[in-house]
């Protein structure tokens, strides 16, 4: 019964954020601050959520095959190589430390 009571609180929240999503004035919308932050916030969560899975195991901070993975997409990032290939020279070198025992 608790999961179905989490289900439908996190199914009002989020019709909740959806309401007051509408019911902001457009005023409030075009000011500069409001959409600069809405331009870099998505970007700031990525980036959050990629740090929190690549380096944490549980409460422990961790140095993994992961950050490797991390480190390869990174370095192909400024190469300009696309998406693709950053993807696959994450999972290429995040197999390749596993495989060698890291």
């Amino acid at each position: 019964m608790g999961v179905w009571i989490a289900i439908l609180a996190t199914a009002a929240g989020c019709y909740a954020v959806k309401l007051a999503g509408l019911l902001v004035p457009a005023g409030v919308l075009e000011r500069p601050l409001v959409r600069r932050l809405a331009a870099l916030l998505p970007v700031a969560l990525l980036a959050a959520l990629t740090a929190q899975q690549t380096f944490a195991d549980g409460p422990a901070l961790v140095l993994d095959a992961r950050a490797a993975g991390l480190a390869a997409a990174a370095v192909a990032l400024v190469l300009r190589a696309p998406f693709l290939l950053v993807v696959a020279a994450a999972v290429v070198v995040t197999a390749g430390v596993r495989a060698l025992g890291g």
